[in-house]
């Protein structure tokens, strides 16, 4: 797989395009991005591929061929993750009234789904303080 077909399939997956840059790619460089989007480049001979987050790239794998580098970010990109816990009435109440709340549990979810796609032990991810 190359960065195009890796585009195409994502397309078809229904990835939104903002949640990735990958060079020739709708959205690539240049165009309108999110603070937080995975990332695909070739740099030096090697194909690095990571999240960037709030203008810093942070580098998760390197690979030596664009094939292995973008059936990996494929992987991430459409892992499906546990299925949505419906919240309960009085959930959804502290919810709508506190956004702190919003963003812890949608943190909350993305470590859990991070972690069940079989990311790295240790690894930072997309959201989480550098220590």
């Amino acid at each position: 797989m190359d960065r195009f077909e890796l585009c195409r399939e994502l397309r078809e997956a229904g990835v939104p395009e903002g949640s990735y840059e990958i060079p020739g790619c709708p959205g690539g460089p240049g165009g309108p991005h999110p603070a937080e989007r995975w990332f695909l480049e070739e740099r030096a001979g090697l194909w690095l591929v990571g999240v960037h987050e709030r203008g810093v790239r942070e580098v998760f794998e390197r690979f030596t061929d664009e094939d292995r580098a973008c059936r990996w970010l494929h992987d991430r990109l459409t892992a499906q993750g546990p299925p949505p816990v419906p919240a309960t009435a009085q959930e959804t109440e502290m919810l709508l009234r506190d956004s702190d709340g919003i963003q812890r549990r949608a943190r909350e979810e993305l470590e859990r789904a991070l972690a069940e796609s079989g990311r790295r032990k240790g690894e930072r991810r997309p959201g989480q303080a550098r220590g």
